[in-house]
Formats: structure tokens, sequence, C-alpha cells
């Protein structure tokens, strides 16, 4: 299923890239044809059950092996397992301890978690915890990996406030495939400040991966780099599912698990999703938000009040992101099946966080570019700064401790960028020139950087000093070499 083809290149086209720009559409087909192999006879793909005909998983929560003074331990296996995704076929896939959608840890701040991953595949695999502040030999860096048959146990500190992580496979040049086949579980971390809120709570508090995916004829997930051709929504693992819920408010964690894919998220009725968090945990006030945009990587909590509807209605999660409304339109779909008691609310202030105005001064303004080539060439690269990725180069050294202003720039007249920072949650001060907007001003550590746009980040280095990663978290950017490093000192 995984080979070691060369993924810097070959089925890679340049016509295929554009698909979170504005406007554009994922299906034209003259470039959907040149973006995939043309290798024998054209056959149909497996069929894809009708919208809303399967339910939607929840995905398990991982109990630990132990757990003993401040500390709990969990071990899990990566290996291949099988998935009923599609009607009446096994679809192969890469997993944690064989869970498809990938399982879930709940952590808290300050009590330590250690996680012995065990490589059950044939090609070196690592594991990084998206958006935490971890020591490097625990950051899963995209060289340090572990091979098949090996271990490797993570360390997690937990130093930092609540926020909705995640973790997926890291290792260089695969990390797009083996994510897109499976590799990536939730990570739920709290506190006390947290768990005082009257939000919901235990089944009313519910972590949903939304991505793309297509399969081939025999009802497999294909893969080929930028494809365009993605077009079966899968949430918590399920194509275009639906969702069971009661007549009260739900939490709703929303990850886009997505390579490439834009989602722009609203309900069917109009009513605004509530958003309560972001990457690095609770807003300070909750925001109505009728459309929610969702870059790879990216996460939002929202609030659905499922009570102002009647018990029989259904609701739908529709996407107005890039691509034909008939193939990706629709996410999943909210049955309103019983009535409960609802002792949750949404209070008016979450939590406290200083204004830009009171972050601490920036001692270094840096400017970073992200780019790749867009000349229609079939093995287009992938740059930070006019670089390609060499993990033996240091690019960026900062001062441990220091606050620091990264503008980030998306340099591409057609191609959609993001930006992920290891180690750091940072605040962004600024969008295209003009103050970010309520979604964006709690704790982030992935931002979308639309064609021609920067972005103005506050960055505090305060976590630990080594060597970490910055890139696009649309993984087959990374893994075209939009990936640099940077070392705390």
């Amino acid at each position: 299923m995984i080979t070691r083809r060369r993924v810097l290149g070959g089925a890679l086209a340049a016509a295929g890239l554009p698909l979170l720009a504005p406007g554009s559409l994922a299906g034209g087909e003259a470039h959907a044809a040149g973006a995939l192999p043309q290798a024998g006879p054209h056959r149909a793909p497996a069929p894809v059950p009708p919208a809303f005909s399967t339910a939607m998983p929840v995905p398990p929560v991982l109990r630990p092996l132990t757990s003993t003074g401040n500390v709990d331990f969990y071990e899990l296996t990566i290996r291949k397992a099988t998935a009923r995704i599609l009607p009446g076929i096994a679809t192969e896939v890469l997993t944690y301890d064989g869970h498809f959608p990938g399982p879930v840890i709940h952590a808290r701040s300050g009590r330590r978690v250690l996680v012995r991953h065990r490589n059950g595949l044939d090609m070196p695999v690592s594991v990084h915890l998206h958006g935490a502040s971890v020591p490097p030999s625990s950051d899963g860096n995209p060289m340090d990996v572990f091979g098949p048959g090996t271990s490797r146990t993570y360390v997690y500190t937990n130093r930092q406030p609540h926020a909705s992580l995640w973790f997926h496979d890291h290792s260089h040049h695969m990390e797009a495939e083996h994510v897109y086949r499976g590799l990536s579980g939730t990570y739920l971390l709290t506190d006390a400040l947290e768990q005082r809120l009257p939000l919901p709570k235990g089944r009313y508090d519910v972590p949903i991966t939304i991505r793309d995916a297509r399969f081939d004829e025999h009802g497999q997930l294909a893969y080929t780099m930028a494809d365009r051709n993605r077009t079966t929504i899968l949430a918590n693992g399920a194509p275009t599912p639906s969702f069971e819920v009661a007549a009260r408010k739900y939490r709703l964690r929303l990850l886009n698990g997505s390579n490439l894919r834009l989602f722009a998220l609203s309900l069917s009725d109009g009513t605004p999703l509530i958003q309560i968090a972001s990457d690095g945990g609770l807003l300070e006030r909750p925001v109505a938000v009728p459309v929610l945009t969702l870059s790879p990587g990216e996460r939002a909590d929202v609030v659905v009040d499922f009570s102002r509807h009647p018990v029989g209605t259904r609701l739908v999660l529709t996407n107005s992101g890039p691509g034909r409304p008939e193939q990706v339109g629709k996410v999943l779909r909210f049955d309103v099946v019983r009535t409960a008691d609802d002792p949750s609310r949404v209070p008016e202030v979450l939590r406290t966080l200083p204004p830009a105005a009171a972050l601490p001064a920036a001692a270094v303004t840096r400017h970073i570019e992200l780019s790749m080539d867009e000349d229609g060439r079939p093995d287009p690269r992938g740059f930070i700064n006019g670089q390609l990725y060499d993990p033996d180069r240091v690019d960026t050294t900062v001062a441990f401790g220091s606050s620091e202003i990264w503008n980030v720039t998306n340099t591409n007249k057609r191609v959609a960028h993001n930006f992920h920072l290891h180690l750091v949650q940072f605040r962004v001060l600024e969008r295209g020139g003009r103050p970010a907007g309520p979604t964006e001003a709690g704790l982030k550590d992935t931002v979308r950087v639309m064609p021609g746009e920067t972005v103005r980040l506050h960055v505090t280095f305060d976590g630990f000093r080594g060597e970490y990663v910055y890139h696009c978290h649309m993984l087959d950017h990374s893994a075209m070499g939009m990936m640099a490093t940077f070392r705390v000192r």
C-alpha cells in the first residue's frame, strides 16, 4: 500500500494546486485528468453511499495502561488495519492501535503523559503532538523517526493551558500519505479554568475530524500528491454521515484533518455556529460565526444548541469552500431524536488574554515568505524564503524567553498556504494589514495565508530550548520542501 515513491514530483501537477484558492473549483476535468496517473483502462471508483445513510462514529477514548503519581502512561501500536468506510468493503488504513478514526487521549495541564508508540509498519514513522509545547526529543521532528519493529516513548509535560490538540505522523516525505491513510488522533488537554465553566461535557462534548478522500475501484484509499479528486467528505471516518443528537447544547471540537482542502462550514438553517475556542484553547468571548473557515490542521470548538429545534429536525453542516457543491457541499447531518435536560450554558466571558498592546515587546521582526512553483512544471517545489527544506540547516535562531514578530507572506498568485509553528502558540495580530478578527484573536498554532496575503504574528519562545520546524500544514506542500528549522538557544 505504501511505497517509497518519489513524493517530491511525479504525480504532482501545478494545475492541481489551487484547491484552496478563492473561487476555484475542485472539479475542472482538464486539470483533474492531468493530476492523476493514466495507467491502464479507466475503472469506475467504488460507490460511495448516499449522503447521511451511515452513522458518524465517536472516536474511542483511550484509558491509561497505568496511572501513578502525576503520570499517565499509554502504549499504542502503529499498524495497518481495515475499516468499513464504504458498504461491504474492507478498506486498508493506517492506525494507532487499530482505531479509524484515531483515538482520543484525555490529559490535564500539569500532569505528565507518556505514550510509547510501537512501529508495526514496514517504514519509519514520527509522532508529532500538534500544538503542544514539548521538549525536542518528544516533538516528532520530521527526521527524528523510529524504524519498523522499534518503539519510541514520547513525554508530554503538559505545561500549557487547556487546548484541543491532535497527534499525527510527521516522517518527512511520507507525512502527507501517512496522515491521509489514517495516522491521526485527538489529544484533549484540559485545566481547572476550563473545567469550572458550565460548557457541555461528557457525551455532549464531541470531537469531529473532517477531511476529504478518494477511493479507487476496489474501495481503497487512493493517494496522489495534490489530488483534486478527493471529493468524498469524511466526518470521523464516515462518508457524509448522520449523527443523532438530543435537543440540547453540544460542544463540537472540529478539526480539519485534510491534506489540502479548505472548509467553510455553516448550518443549513442559517443559525450561526457559536465558536468558543481555537487551536490554543478558549477565546475570551464566544463569537457567533455564520461561516467558520478552517484550513488543514486548524481547530475550532463550537457550541450548537439543538433545543432550538423540535425532535425530528434534520440539520445539515454544509461546506461552501472550494469545490462543486454537489460533491463537497455536505459534511454531516444532525438528527434531533430526543429531549434531554441541559444544565450547560455558554458564559459571556470564557477566559482572559492580554490585549495585543500588552503583549511582551518584540526583540526581533522577521519576514517569512511561503512560495511554490506554479509555472506548470510537472514537479513543483515548495520554498520558505526561497529555500527548500534542508534538515542539516538551521534557518532561524531565536533567544529563549524572547518575543518576536513574524510577518508571514504567501507570495503565490493562485496557491493558498497555511503556516504552522511547532512548540509555541502565537497570537495573530493582523491579517492583510487589518487587526485579526474575533475568531483568530485567541491562541493559535496554525493560520491560513491566502495568495498575496500577509499575516502578522506575535510569538514568545518560552517553552523549551532546542530545534523545531515551521512549515505549511497543507501536508503535500511541506513534503515538497516548504519547511524550515528554528533553534531556540
